[in-house]
């Protein structure tokens, strides 16, 4: 299949320039990404067939200058809603991975009314205790971040200058394993949301994912087998097939709300 060209943009928001890829038609939906910071991969080209895709690049990642002012992880969301705001997308789709995960849920509960659907891969938000970051050499990384790092064409090296400007950043904003000040809202959050995780998660334990389930009114579960914590990576097709699905449907979502639910 034919690749998906990905532009670059930027667009000033909150004091920053953020940068920003983006690719497709449709009903816009934003990514946040996770820790290691900003890559597209084949999951945001199968989504971009569907959908208008905006994944950012937060402020602190990737090529953009150390940002040493955002202190806490509701104010990172404050600013990338202005920045979706500068885009001039009143309601969205939203989609968040790992860290990104905790960023989009705080976007979807300061601002319910403009995500129409929300979706968290592997999020960060609500963790297992002790739960660490994925650290060590680029190899060590890799096994904890996929199921099959060996299978993978090229997996990016990490650059080592990248990653020490983002860890402090990153430490400073995760916050503890389980927040109460966020949870505390999810019982009235309205927004149709898919949370997933990887059955071989090695980051975040996958059972954290029925603490979302309990806790948000109109939630659904998935477990993506033979997929770590990059679910996107590992099993692209199995990702964006139930992604469309949710996002198109909400409530008629082909897979049911039964407790504990495995996407082959």
């Amino acid at each position: 299949m034919a690749q998906t060209a990905f532009r670059e943009e930027y667009v000033d928001a909150d004091g920053f320039r953020i940068r920003f890829m983006e690719a497709g038609q449709g009903a816009p939906l934003v990514h946040l990404h996770g820790a290691g910071g900003l890559r597209v991969t084949p999951a945001h080209e199968f989504l971009s067939r569907h959908f208008r895709v905006v994944a950012f690049e937060m402020p602190g990642f990737g090529q953009s200058p150390p940002n040493d002012r955002t202190q806490s992880m509701p104010e990172l969301a404050s600013t990338m809603a202005r920045a979706v705001d500068k885009l001039g997308l009143d309601a969205f789709n939203l989609m968040g991975t790992s860290f990104g995960g905790k960023t989009a849920l705080w976007l979807a509960v300061q601002a319910p009314q403009r995500v129409q659907a929300l979706v968290l891969e592997a999020p960060a938000a609500i963790r297992q205790q002790g739960a660490e970051s994925p650290s060590g050499s680029a190899e060590e990384i890799a096994r904890r971040l996929y199921a099959h790092p060996e299978r993978l064409a090229s997996i990016p090296p990490i650059d080592p200058a990248v990653r020490a400007k983002t860890q402090p950043l990153v430490q400073r904003l995760r916050g503890p394993d389980r927040d109460a000040d966020l949870e505390k809202w999810l019982p009235e959050l309205p927004t149709p949301t898919l949370v997933l995780f990887g059955t071989l998660d090695r980051v975040i334990a996958p059972a954290m994912g029925r603490v979302y389930k309990d806790l948000i009114p109109n939630c659904h579960l998935v477990f993506v087998y033979d997929a770590a914590h990059a679910i996107s990576t590992d099993r692209p097709e199995a990702f964006a097939e139930v992604v469309v699905d949710f996002l198109e449907r909400h409530e008629a979502f082909v897979i049911s709300r039964a407790e504990t639910v495995i996407h082959p």
